[in-house]
């Protein structure tokens, strides 16, 4: 199925590694030109590297720290520069600690907040004139699947992202006339190499405990993220805005 996607330009935040780099991969595949961003200097170059040999279409890379929005609207400012123009949106962010809400201290979740949500406003906000002056534009914002389902062990998760779905409905119909979309893809358990980092030496074991638990019975595969994006980014979603897109093996089975 060609997506449409080919020529068109598109900004994938935090894109250096895991999920927002297994997007890029893919929009770069479909034709797209694809900017990354990281904090990384030596992770980036890599991630250039990686997501320039999957299309013919231009790379640009930036060191960015989203979490100063002159610096991320900066980013975005030079993106649509460099590429004649802006169309795809990717808004995403780090992880964050996990542990109950109890074991977080006001600090904490402020640092939250401006890590895991304003990124999300800051970039969307930045790209509106250009996503408005292309008249044809779709952000996708990547949260968690905890915006549905709080986790009792995802207490900064679950509070600083619930935040992007306001914004984002708000966003659906100052958007809907210029031909822009706007929808979040909430994910699950997916093996990115944060999870590495937060379960250490036990990663294996723990995410077997956790894939007991799916009914899938596995943990996801952040390639499949990035075709759910690429979906959501092309043609075919024209009539899809304002949906939460939750991707987790079955995880939440909630009804509302």
């Amino acid at each position: 199925m060609n997506l449409g996607l080919a020529g068109r330009a598109a900004l994938v935040a935090a894109s250096s590694s895991g999920i927002g780099l297994a997007v890029s991969r893919v929009l770069a595949s479909e034709g797209a030109d694809v900017s990354l961003c990281g904090r990384d200097r030596e992770r980036l170059a890599r991630a250039h590297q990686e997501v320039d040999a999957c299309g013919t279409g231009r790379v640009l890379s930036t060191v960015v720290d989203l979490r100063d929005e002159v610096a991320a609207a900066a980013w975005v400012r030079h993106t649509a520069e460099e590429f004649g123009g802006l169309h795809v949106v990717v808004t995403n962010s780090g992880g964050v600690p996990f542990g109950p809400v109890e074991d977080f201290d006001v600090a904490e979740y402020r640092e939250a907040v401006n890590g895991n949500l304003l990124p999300h406003v800051s970039l969307s906000l930045a790209a509106a004139p250009y996503l408005r002056e292309a008249g044809w534009g779709r952000i996708v914002m990547i949260t968690s699947e905890s915006v549905r389902q709080p986790h009792p062990g995802s207490g900064l998760s679950s509070v600083a992202r619930l935040g992007v779905l306001g914004f984002a409905k708000g966003l659906v119909h100052a958007f809907g006339s210029a031909g822009v979309t706007v929808n979040v893809l909430a994910p699950g358990f997916h093996r990115t190499p944060i999870l590495d980092v937060q379960y250490g030496e036990e990663v294996e074991e723990r995410l077997a405990e956790v894939a007991a638990g799916i009914p899938l019975g596995r943990i996801g595969r952040a390639e499949d993220l990035g075709a759910l994006v690429a979906f959501l980014a092309s043609e075919q979603a024209a009539f899809v805005t304002g949906s939460v897109l939750v991707a987790d093996g079955g995880n939440t089975r909630g009804v509302g």
